[in-house]
């Protein structure tokens, strides 16, 4: 998992909770609209933003492999 991939789960998760403090969800079915909601405004910003760069930012690696030197992908 690179920095962009933990800051678009970031901006999911901000999203998210201020789109639920503004729609005061009371019921199960409500929250998961308001969590795609969120989820969707940090997909719109990926894929905006793979279109300008005219590649994925999607990496295979995971968030227990950021801390190792050994792997160049981390940082591209």
């Amino acid at each position: 998992m690179t920095n962009l991939e933990l800051v678009l789960n970031m901006l999911a998760e901000t999203s998210t909770t201020e789109l639920s403090k503004k729609e005061k969800p009371e019921t199960f079915e409500n929250n998961k609209k308001v969590a795609r909601k969120g989820g969707k405004v940090a997909g719109n910003a990926r894929k905006d933003l793979e279109k300008k760069l005219g590649n994925s930012v999607i990496s295979p690696l995971n968030a227990k492999d950021m801390g190792r030197k050994d792997n160049d992908q981390i940082e591209r």
